[in-house]
């Protein structure tokens, strides 16, 4: 079977073509209408290589549609392969000597609902951490002034419109009410990306099975979700658990075996991963003191 590695792009889209291992039969720079253009024009199946990376999945989704094997390959797994310079040719050689290593697991490619199941968490979390900044800003101001502010951020939120009203902070007080505008805003719409989860979780059979395991709730569930795909594609749970980062890190030599702490290299997005993680300890503690 012929393959072909894509270095993708915005614009431009540098492609190589293997027909024997290590020969390279034909180079071409395409834009994005000619790259669509070249994928449909194929006319036999073909394993197309490509790095793990923005709009990998969306290429991956239409490649396999029309009946091409697709293979994606993580950037850090196909740095060590590429020569010299980083060019768009030698990442399409480094790409093509990387899908030859039966080591290497490529990532599978993500569905659109699975991908937009992400996206919806990415939102969440961009949302959540620029409300966290105008409230430490609104914390620090007051703190400034000597005006003392709840511990708690619900009471902080909640206690705020009056202290910002302080004669301390007379000349900043219409900006900090528009500080406060933005924390609501990004209140609600956290709050409407937890309705579209809900919504989410009300349809999907896995989402709802991980929701009944006692410590995982919705968020935590439907970000492993959208990261896992299918889990049957693990042999057992020893493959998943290294996959979300949860195994420790090793530094060993001959005879000597050292391992260090838990090295939290999953895809999972770090909050819900810390979740996982502290859920598996309390679990396999519970086993422990009942047996």
């Amino acid at each position: 079977m012929k393959r072909i590695a894509v270095d993708l792009a915005k614009s431009v889209y540098q492609v190589a073509e293997s027909v024997r291992f290590g020969q390279v039969v034909q180079r071409t720079r395409l834009n994005r209408e000619a790259f669509r253009r070249y994928i449909q024009e194929q006319a036999e199946p073909v394993e197309w290589v490509m790095e793990a990376c923005g709009t990998a999945h969306y290429w991956g989704r239409l490649a396999q549609s029309l009946g091409h094997q697709v293979k994606l390959l993580h950037p850090r797994y196909v740095r060590p392969y590429r020569r010299r310079n980083k060019t768009d040719r030698n990442d399409c050689d480094a790409m093509l000597e990387a899908a030859r290593c039966t080591d290497i697991h490529p990532v599978p490619v993500k569905s659109r609902d699975q991908q937009q199941l992400q996206q919806l968490h990415g939102l969440r979390e961009t949302w959540k951490k620029s409300r966290t900044q105008r409230i430490n800003l609104l914390r620090g101001m007051l703190r400034e002034a000597g005006i003392e502010a709840p511990a708690s951020t619900t009471a902080f939120i909640r206690a705020a419109s009056e202290l910002v009203d302080q004669p301390e902070l007379a000349t900043l007080s219409r900006l900090l009410h528009i500080v406060l505008a933005e924390i609501d805003l990004y209140e609600q719409c956290m709050a409407e990306c937890e309705q579209q989860l809900k919504r989410w979780h009300a349809d999907d059979d896995i989402v709802r099975k991980l929701d009944e395991v006692s410590g995982i709730g919705l968020l935590t569930a439907s970000a492993l979700t959208a990261a896992v795909g299918k889990p049957e594609r693990f042999a057992n749970g020893r493959q998943l658990s290294a996959w979300l980062g949860m195994t420790p890190r090793e530094f060993s030599s001959g005879n000597s075996r050292k391992l260090g702490h838990i090295s939290r290299q999953g895809n999972v997005c770090k909050t819900e991963s810390r979740k996982i993680i502290s859920i598996t300890k309390q679990h396999s503690l519970i086993r422990e003191l009942t047996l």
